[in-house]
């Protein structure tokens, strides 16, 4: 079940604008209905003022409907097992549970899997603001 979300990271991936870093990343999250939103990295001259490619696939799957996160897969042209930075973990929690698979991949596939609970043991939580 998890190739089909590899290939909408990479395919993803290959949009990143990144003149900067160099460094480009896709993002892949599934929805438990079965929906996949995907997502590159921005870069701008103001650097670090870009956007990374969680960021962008969570800015369409808010867009598309939203729906509970089951899935979350994340690519890099030059980085095996790339994770998502902390500002993005927080950004995935927000939508995932800690169940939720997160697919650490490299450009042929899924490397490793962990709960995004593992990733974020100690992220912020919605209540508490309330």
């Amino acid at each position: 079940m998890s190739r089909d979300l590899f290939e909408a990271a990479r395919a993803a991936m290959a949009k990143a604008y990144a003149p900067y870093s160099k460094f480009p990343v896709g993002a892949a999250l599934r929805t438990e209905d079965g929906r996949i939103y995907s997502g590159c990295n921005i870069e701008v001259a103001s650097y670090p003022e870009g956007w990374c490619a969680e960021t962008t696939a969570l800015g369409h799957y808010v867009m598309g409907g939203g729906g509970k996160i089951t899935e979350i897969a994340v690519v890099a042209e030059r980085m095996a097992r790339v994770t998502p930075c902390g500002g993005c973990r927080q950004r995935l929690a927000e939508f995932a549970g800690a169940d939720a698979k997160l697919y650490l991949c490299d450009e042929t596939g899924v490397v490793e899997t962990v709960p995004m609970g593992a990733m974020l043991p100690y992220g912020f939580e919605g209540e508490v603001l309330k």
